[in-house]
């Protein structure tokens, strides 16, 4: 019979110097972006000559960056919204009701997923350009395109949190009184809510970095920031690019972070003794 490790101490060292070093080395590329945005000389280099906030100062003030930056923001936050309700809504309809081809339908909704980015991308454009329906080149036809990259990360994480879900709690509430709508709402949103809230961080961070589908769909008039920087990338050397990419790294992290202390907020009002 195998050992048993009980604790973390006595793992193996080798597996866990290994997953440092798969940290370190997926972490590098933001790293070095971080390095070269604070480079004093003129041109994009690792290690950086100098220290200098000047390429951040070029960033605030450039017209290009900044625009895209914001546009990157607001369509993140309106995907959101929308992939949210669409994927918990779904997930609700998955998990509860029992219909012929809802494997066929759940495998469907994650699709988006396992397909290439550049594929997916393609197939819009396509379809955009065919159909006649007056989605090529609009900001609801990004948006929908967003939405089908974003969707089956909150259907995911919501159909695992009510896959755990005691649906007996809300038959109670039912019981003593409550309306379907105020128990569904009262009851299972407030316990599926951290999974709720995962999968709109998940949305957010896939939206606000997409790069593959918004390549196809972009103009002029309306540019994210990864679709920015990769036009940027061709002409220019200068660290500004580092410096844009400072700044959606920061709003990731900032994302994540605020994510894991609501989450871990909620567990110690949960785990937190009753006077």
């Amino acid at each position: 019979m195998a050992p048993r490790i009980e604790s973390e101490r006595e793992f193996p060292a080798v597996f866990l110097g290994l997953a440092v070093a798969a940290l370190l080395f997926l972490l590098a590329p933001a790293m070095v972006t971080v390095a070269a945005a604070f480079n004093d000389g003129n041109y994009l280099q690792f290690p950086p000559n100098g220290l200098s906030l000047r390429w951040i100062r070029q960033f605030l003030t450039s017209p290009l960056f900044l625009e895209s930056f914001t546009f990157s923001f607001r369509l993140a936050l309106v995907v959101t919204l929308i992939s949210t309700a669409l994927g918990t809504a779904a997930a609700v309809a998955m998990v509860r009701v029992a219909f012929l081809g809802r494997d066929a339908l759940r495998a469907l909704f994650l699709a988006p997923i396992v397909l290439p980015g550049m594929v997916l991308g393609l197939a819009l454009l396509a379809f955009y350009a065919t159909s006649g329906i007056g989605l090529m080149g609009s900001y609801v036809g990004l948006v929908l395109a967003h939405v089908l990259v974003t969707f089956p990360f909150v259907f995911a994480t919501v159909s695992a949190a009510l896959a755990r879900f005691d649906q007996s709690l809300e038959e109670a509430a039912r019981s003593m009184g409550a309306s379907p709508l105020r128990a569904f709402w009262d009851i299972t949103v407030r316990v599926i809510s951290q999974g709720i809230l995962a999968g709109g961080t998940f949305a957010f961070v896939a939206s606000f970095g997409q790069f593959d589908v918004s390549l196809f769909l972009t103009t002029s008039e309306m540019r994210p920031l990864p679709v920015a920087l990769f036009d940027a990338i061709r002409f220019r050397t200068d660290p500004t690019i580092a410096a844009a990419g400072v700044f959606a790294i920061t709003t990731v992290i900032v994302s994540m972070t605020a994510t894991y202390l609501i989450f871990d907020q909620g567990g110690k009002r949960k785990n937190k003794p009753k006077a």
